[in-house]
Parts: C-alpha cells; sequence; structure tokens
C-alpha cells in the first residue's frame, strides 16, 4: 500500500491548488493521510480525486472541515499495521513516550502542526510528520512523507521535498 502523508496545506492562503510536484506523488497512492490544518474542505475533496483520503482536524480548520468527517485524532488499520493520526503531539520533549500512552496500540502515529518533518522511532513506535508542502516556515524545503506498508508493518517510510 502506498500512502502519501501531507500536513499543514492552509488553503486558500498557502495552498490554491495541489502544486504540480505534490501531484505527481498522489497519482501514484493508494491512500492520503492529512495531518490537518487543512483550513477548508475543498483541500479534501482535490485530494479525493487522487486516492481516498483520511484526514484530521488542526488548530486552524474550519466548520467545513470537520463536516466533512475529520476527527480530532484517527486509529486506522491499513494492511494490519495500527496506524493513529493526530494534528498537534505537543512539544518535542518526550513526544514518543506521550504519544505511546496516547495510542498504546499504534505502530505508526502521523501528526503535523510544527511544519518540522520528523521520522522517529523508539521501542515498536514510529511517529512520522511529513511537514508542509506549502508553509516551510523555517524548513529548507515544503515536504511530504510518502509511506509503505507492507504485510502489517512499515516497509519504508521517506520525506521528501517537493519545493
Amino acid at each position: 500500500m502506498n500512502i502519501v502523508a501531507i500536513s499543514d496545506t492552509h488553503a486558500p492562503r498557502r495552498w490554491k491548488s495541489c502544486p504540480p510536484a505534490v501531484a505527481a506523488h498522489l497519482r501514484g497512492a493508494d491512500l492520503i493521510l492529512h495531518a490537518g490544518d487543512v483550513c477548508t474542505a475543498s483541500v479534501l475533496d482535490e485530494l479525493s480525486q487522487y486516492a481516498p483520503v483520511h484526514a484530521v482536524l488542526g488548530n486552524n480548520d474550519s466548520q467545513d472541515v470537520a463536516a466533512w468527517g475529520a476527527p480530532e485524532t484517527l486509529s486506522l488499520d491499513l494492511d494490519g499495521l495500527r496506524v493513529a493520526m493526530i494534528h498537534d503531539s505537543g512539544a518535542a520533549a518526550g513526544r514518543l513516550g506521550r504519544m505511546r500512552r496516547r495510542f498504546p496500540r499504534a505502530g505508526l502515529v502521523v501528526f503535523g502542526h510544527s511544519h518540522i518533518p520528523l521520522d522517529a522511532d523508539a521501542d515498536g513506535l514510529r511517529i512520522f510528520n511529513p511537514g508542509s508542502p506549502t508553509d516551510r516556515r523555517r524548513q529548507p524545503n515544503g515536504t511530504i512523507g510518502l509511506l509503505t506498508v507492507a504485510e502489517g508493518r512499515l516497509a519504508r517510510a521517506r520525506i521528501i521535498p517537493v519545493t
């Protein structure tokens, strides 16, 4: 299963439409995970043209994102891998332990909020922030995440630049 993880698109201020470099990866996706701060549900509708979308609410999301079906947290079984999603995972210090306590059955937690890409693991939990494709803040590039899930495990995780 090929998954594109994305977060913090901040439409319409930052995301007017899907950037071509992002669209190139979406075309091969089996699933899209959006970790919040979509800001308007039209982005989720646009992403849904590429593959099924699961999204969580971010602190900047409008009511139409909630009405679209985005909850505050989400737990999924993706080909046998338990995946949790949340927008804001809190402070960097103690994040892995905090996510383990919050999502004790998850093997992977996808989150956003900081716009800082992160791929870390410990004690059987992988935490993954794809960064933002449109609002890089202090990062050198806008980024997305590419995840490959096979036979109940995360076979590959990459954070790639799209700007």
